[in-house]
């Protein structure tokens, strides 16, 4: 096999989508083609937007408590937009099946807004002419010059489907996740900060001796992930590195000889009693409540909560709390940093809706994507939901409650390359210090290549055996079955004619990718 380096962010299995791919198939294909005009009769009208606010309906991600949408935030996002918001608020573990649901009922809202733009269900949805191809309204982006400008490189080709796009994008910064540690606790036990994952492991170890939450037991946290390795890992085991069978097909990153590597190692961690015994049936908010309660050493999540989460950590009995995010190198010398591409998903635009309205959701969506827009997504009214300290605006209260992931959701946003690394609710200070943290990983960091890339075989063929392959990741890393049988059962994968066809359509889509 071989191996080149490139961009790389976490690949993960598909576990459910069968039963309501097939469904979309059926219906999508009952309905509208690709390139028909709507019927207009029976469909949502377009509004008269000469001055009256434009209803729009749409389906997103619920990331924190339902939002009052007639607090000060949405009432003021409402009239900035000239816009009334209906949102089928969705909460973020639940939005894979009720995407799964909603495509398949054909009942779609006027808007979309999903994170995953290679999902196959929604793939399939598209190719049947659920949603309509933005391409030719777009044009050159002329009549759209937020949407020219303020974009990550290649959102818009992220958000396309055989060369025509199908979404807008929704904007977030290519550095996010942080492979976080308690610098206060290195510092307290005089442990050098780790550099490489054998001196990270050695670091762990003492942390979890050390009884550092003072309750007399040994039951300090080491690494705590849930389900799928952070893409720290993954990328400092060189799992985003392109990795080419003999014959040329690009295979799944969490089939490559170094993902078994990478198994091997936590499969090490956990026999040293340095993660979680729960970690794979673990819920993301049980995980960051150990770490916010001092009970946890290391976590990999958005480096945007750490200021929020010292101040939980410091309510919770340690006045000197300090999260790290340490830059480590792996065995090969690739640097444990993932990255995001810059685009989480998309807005995607049902097909019932009229053409005339589409433009004028197009010219919605143009707007969010303003730096003025932007700066209110990310921090809403001066002297409501903050007030300016030495140069930096920090969140209030209510802006606390009200300016959130969530209330990010339904606007494109302008790209912001540190949006996800400091904290609205940290002074200049510690933001500065934030960022100087992480300065180079956008440099040094990778992007996972599957998803950025898709093909008909790959979305055929690996949801046979996802769940499957799941459960074997999990065994290993357990100690329930040996490495030697992990290994000989990623062989056996590798192996399989309809992995091998994907994996040539998988090189294909990624040489179309890169213009080659």
């Amino acid at each position: 096999m071989k191996n080149t380096s490139s961009k790389g962010s976490s690949h993960k299995c598909w576990t459910f989508w069968l039963a309501a791919l097939m469904t979309v198939v059926m219906l999508a294909g009952c309905g509208e083609q690709a390139g028909e005009k709507p019927q207009t009769a029976g469909g949502p009208e377009a509004e008269d937007t000469d001055g009256k606010p434009m209803t729009i309906k749409m389906f997103a991600g619920l990331y924190n408590e339902i939002p009052d949408m007639n607090n000060d935030y949405w009432k003021e996002w409402e009239r900035r937009t000239n816009v009334k918001l209906d949102v089928e608020w969705v909460p973020s573990g639940d939005l894979d099946t009720k995407l799964d649901l909603l495509l398949a009922s054909g009942d779609l809202p006027e808007v979309v807004a999903y994170q995953n733009p290679i999902r196959p269900t929604l793939i399939t949805a598209i190719q049947n002419g659920a949603f309509w191809d933005l391409t030719p309204f777009l044009g050159d982006l002329s009549e759209y010059p937020n949407l020219k400008s303020n974009l990550a490189p290649d959102a818009l080709k992220y958000l396309s489907v055989e060369g025509s796009i199908y979404a807008v994008p929704r904007s977030r910064s290519r550095i996010d996740g942080g492979l976080k540690i308690r610098e206060d606790w290195l510092k307290q036990l005089d442990i050098p900060i780790p550099t490489d994952f054998d001196e990270y492991k050695e670091a762990l170890k003492k942390i979890v001796d050390a009884d550092m939450d003072g309750n007399g037991k040994k039951d300090t946290v080491g690494l705590l992930y849930i389900n799928n390795p952070p893409a720290s890992f993954q990328a400092g085991f060189g799992v985003y590195n392109p990795t080419y069978t003999d014959d040329g097909g690009l295979m799944s990153p969490s089939l490559t000889p170094q993902y078994v590597e990478m198994v091997e190692w936590l499969r090490g961690l956990y026999a040293d009693g340095l993660m979680s015994k729960e970690y794979a049936v673990m819920k993301e908010s049980q995980a960051e409540e150990l770490f916010k309660t001092n009970r946890a050493a290391s976590y990999g999540r958005p480096i945007w909560w750490d200021h929020e989460w010292e101040q939980a950590m410091k309510k919770s009995g340690q006045p000197d709390a300090k999260i790290l995010n340490v830059t480590l190198k792996g065995p090969s010398g690739n640097y444990a940093v993932g990255l995001e591409t810059g685009v989480a998903g998309g807005f995607y635009i049902s097909k019932k809706v009229p053409e005339e309205k589409v433009k004028q959701l197009l010219k919605y969506f143009d707007q969010t994507a303003s730096q003025e827009m932007t700066d209110f997504a990310y921090y809403g009214i001066e002297g409501v939901h903050y007030t300016e300290k030495d140069g930096q605006k920090v969140l209030t209260e209510q802006g606390v409650k009200e300016v959130n992931t969530t209330s990010k959701g339904a606007g494109v946003l302008a790209y912001a390359k540190w949006g996800k690394v400091i904290s609205a609710s940290g002074d200049k200070a510690f933001n500065d210090a934030k960022i100087k943290e992480v300065e180079n990983y956008d440099e040094i960091g990778k992007i996972d290549h599957y998803r950025v890339i898709t093909s008909e075989g790959w979305r055929s063929t690996w949801p046979k055996y996802s769940d499957e392959y799941a459960s074997m990741v999990t065994k290993a890393i357990v100690g329930h079955i040996p490495m030697e049988e992990f290994r000989a059962y990623v062989d056996r994968l590798n192996s399989q004619p309809d992995i091998q066809e994907a994996y040539q359509q998988m090189a294909e889509a990624y040489k179309q990718f890169n213009g080659e």
